[in-house]
C-alpha cells in the first residue's frame, strides 16, 4: 500500500460522507481551511492533498490509517512476513 493509495481512499471516504449527508464540501472546506474549489478538485482527482495537510485532516475528522485498511489486506500483510 502506498500514499497514493491511502490518500485515494480517504477522498473516497470523504465522498461517502458527503453523499451520505453528514458534510457539505463547503462546510468541509470551510473547517480544514482550504478553498472549496480545491476540495472539489481534490475530491475529483484532479488535485491531491499535501501528506501533512492529509493528516491535520484525518485528525479533524477523527479518521484513523486503520479505518482506510480492509481486514484482509492486514491479514494478507502479516501471512506474508
Amino acid at each position: 500500500m502506498t500514499i497514493g493509495d491511502i490518500q485515494q481512499r480517504f477522498v473516497a471516504t470523504l465522498r461517502k460522507r458527503i453523499r451520505g449527508g453528514e458534510l457539505t464540501e463547503r462546510g468541509l472546506a470551510r473547517m480544514l481551511g482550504v478553498s472549496q474549489p480545491h476540495l472539489h478538485n481534490v475530491l475529483k482527482g484532479k488535485r491531491t492533498f499535501s501528506v501533512e495537510t492529509l493528516d491535520d485532516i484525518m485528525r479533524q475528522l477523527d479518521i484513523d490509517l486503520l479505518d482506510l485498511v480492509e481486514p484482509g489486506e492486514l491479514e494478507q500483510r502479516i501471512d506474508r512476513h
